[in-house]
């Protein structure tokens, strides 16, 4: 259940973060709410998944996936262009994440 906790957290927090570009400057309602309510729901689930997966290991799970799925977003929906050195880097950060939570004692193995 953490990691499925984890991962709504994650989308929640995407799903803020595009709302945030969406909302220009808090100048539009809805993308506004949704900025305040998805980081309300990411930081609240955030909170339970850190009583059972250590601290590092949420965190850069939460940031590292985040981090790619937010770009994803600004391609996807704002038409922001992502060059070889993008994409690399996004793999290199799930391989990263993949790495901590399958393979790192540090996951609680």
């Amino acid at each position: 259940m953490p990691y499925f906790f984890l991962l709504i957290a994650i989308i929640s927090e995407v799903i803020a973060t595009s709302s945030l570009k969406a909302s220009e400057g808090f100048t539009k309602l809805v993308p506004s709410l949704m900025v305040v309510v998805g980081y309300l729901v990411s930081f609240f689930l955030l909170s339970l998944v850190l009583k059972s997966i250590p601290l590092g290991v949420a965190y850069a799970s939460w940031a590292g996936l985040g981090i790619v799925f937010v770009a994803l977003s600004g391609l996807f929906f704002f038409g922001q262009k992502l060059d070889y050195y993008a994409i690399l880097g996004m793999i290199l950060i799930v391989a990263g994440v993949l790495i901590m939570n399958l393979l790192s004692r540090t996951a609680g193995h």
